[in-house]
């Protein structure tokens, strides 16, 4: 699956999941950049571990969210590193309360960051890529925007919404060499996940889980590597479970 110099931007690659993407992505040759909260006071400090291990990254603050940040920072980042030809749609928020408790700016938070995203970011990649005649654009949901969940309408309706964007898309884009595709984590050992209370984690969730534990990060990025490849282009539209038997469509 060599990717010669392919740049490949990754949002959200400072998290747990989109670090394991940054890295396996970068193993493979790709140029990788990553996009940071405008907020981050910690991304020089990212980099420079990253570094230590090996892994030269780009680093550019971006609001997915918003749309004139998402044109300026890929402008940026396709005139100073070059053209993006696989695009990980990886950033994304909780904001989680029941339906009765959940406020407008709880929903707007989650949709912006979520499912705006996808839009925002996309856009300013897609028609390059048709142009060239290949293009990788890979969209991270979750197994609850599959099945739902308690405390979730916001962001499992985000996360749902991203597989329709994807099918769609893919219809549109599948014969200019470009494919669009959805990954749907369940549970991955990620520090958001791994902060979770133990007696919630080994009493509740791990025993909802076939295989008998947390997925590891490194297996989401494996995948997305996977459809980042040469070998992947005949798979577009697709939503790729990986949940460890959590939930089976």
């Amino acid at each position: 699956m060599a990717a010669g110099r392919r740049v490949a931007l990754v949002t959200g690659g400072m998290g747990g999941l989109g670090e394991a993407i940054c890295v396996k992505l970068a193993a493979l040759g790709y140029v990788v950049v990553t996009t940071c909260s405008p907020s981050n006071t910690r991304a020089e400090q990212w980099l420079r571990r990253m570094r230590e291990r090996g892994c030269d990254f780009h680093a550019y603050p971006c609001d997915v969210g918003q749309w004139q940040s998402c044109v300026a920072c890929v402008k940026r980042i396709t005139d100073e590193v070059g053209p993006v030809e696989v695009l990980v749609n990886n950033a994304g928020i909780t904001r989680d309360m029941t339906f009765r408790k959940m406020d407008r700016a709880s929903w707007d938070a989650v949709m912006h960051t979520d499912l705006d995203s996808c839009f925002n970011m996309t856009k300013q990649v897609c028609d390059g890529m048709v142009d060239r005649g290949w293009g990788r654009i890979i969209n991270i949901s979750s197994v609850n925007g599959q099945k739902g969940a308690f405390g979730q309408t916001n962001y499992a309706a985000a996360k749902a919404g991203m597989h329709g964007f994807s099918k769609s898309l893919a219809l549109e884009v599948a014969r200019k060499g470009v494919t669009v595709n959805t990954i749907s984590p369940g549970y991955i050992g990620t520090r958001m996940v791994m902060a979770i209370p133990r007696e919630v984690l080994d009493g509740k969730i791990i025993p909802q889980i076939p295989v008998g534990r947390l997925g590891k990060p490194e297996e989401v990025a494996g995948l997305v590597a996977y459809l980042a490849s040469e070998e992947a282009a005949f798979v577009t539209g697709a939503n790729i479970a990986i949940n460890g038997g959590q939930h089976m469509q």
